[in-house]
């Protein structure tokens, strides 16, 4: 099983990154791996702990239509160059915590993706440097109020809700190209969302080169990918579960939003 990273908060409210074990203890490590963070002595049980959201992000770039099949749902073509939007890293929430469907929204979508994880940071590289600046890979899911997005004339309020990100469970270094993503709601068995990571059109080496070149990337920094064709419908009282072969699977339930809570995700 290849190594897992973590970000968790113990009981008494401290926040760690560290190496999850498969006995569920978690070694802690003195900075985020990615800065080079080290073993400590320091080991916790897996009761004294709860899973964040692996990092939290400067900012998360989003990319748009990056599967034929889910441009083709949209009824659109397939961009020629990578279609990019903003997530405000308030939307970040960590795994098993609530995504909270809003009031000014009617039909919010599940859209499962892979994240990439900066590790350095990263400005006007080239398609060969960027495979060294992709620290590492977990999963997210890109939720977003649909018809939102299609009343305004850009993306920001549709996918910038609290909650509208959840990451996690982990970060693994490395990927197989041919991994399958897939996105299952409650029980189900069938799959919403079922593709292969390398059917994507912008490769990940790519998409990292051709940001690069408009901004400057930070460590921890977060790219999704695009989702698959399969996108659809969420429900309060759902639990949405997306998985990512050599990554494990992220789960989400989904709870109405209160607009007088200050605060309702815990990254």
């Amino acid at each position: 099983m290849a190594q897992r990273y973590v970000r968790i908060k113990t009981n008494q409210g401290k926040t760690h990154y560290g190496i999850l074990q498969i006995s569920r203890e978690v070694e802690i490590l003195d900075a985020p791996p990615w800065l080079g963070g080290q073993a400590t002595d320091l080991k916790l049980e897996p009761e004294s702990y709860q899973l964040l959201s692996p990092t939290l992000p400067s900012k998360i770039l989003a990319v748009g239509k990056n599967y034929p099949a889910h441009a083709a749902e949209m009824g659109t073509a397939v961009p020629k160059e990578p279609l990019l939007f903003l997530k405000p890293p308030t939307t970040v929430t960590g795994p098993g915590q609530p995504i909270y469907y809003p009031q000014q929204s009617t039909q919010v979508e599940y859209e499962g993706e892979l994240a990439l994880v900066i590790g350095s940071k990263t400005k006007n590289c080239t398609q060969e440097e960027a495979r060294s600046k992709i620290w590492g890979y977990t999963i997210a899911n890109d939720v977003t109020a649909r018809d939102l997005q299609k009343k305004d004339p850009q993306w920001t309020r549709a996918k910038g809700f609290d909650s509208f990100c959840p990451l996690g469970p982990w970060i693994v270094r490395e990927l197989n190209a041919g991994a399958k993503l897939q996105t299952f709601i409650n029980d189900e068995k069938t799959p919403r969302q079922s593709a292969l990571i390398s059917e994507m059109v912008f490769s990940p080496e790519v998409l990292v080169a051709y940001i690069s070149q408009i901004m400057t990337l930070l460590p921890g920094d977060i790219i999704l990918t695009g989702t698959p064709s399969g996108v659809g419908p969420i429900e309060i009282g759902d639990r949405l579960r997306i998985e990512i072969e050599g990554i494990g699977d992220i789960e989400n339930p989904v709870l109405l939003a209160s607009n007088t809570l200050p605060s309702q995700t815990q990254a």
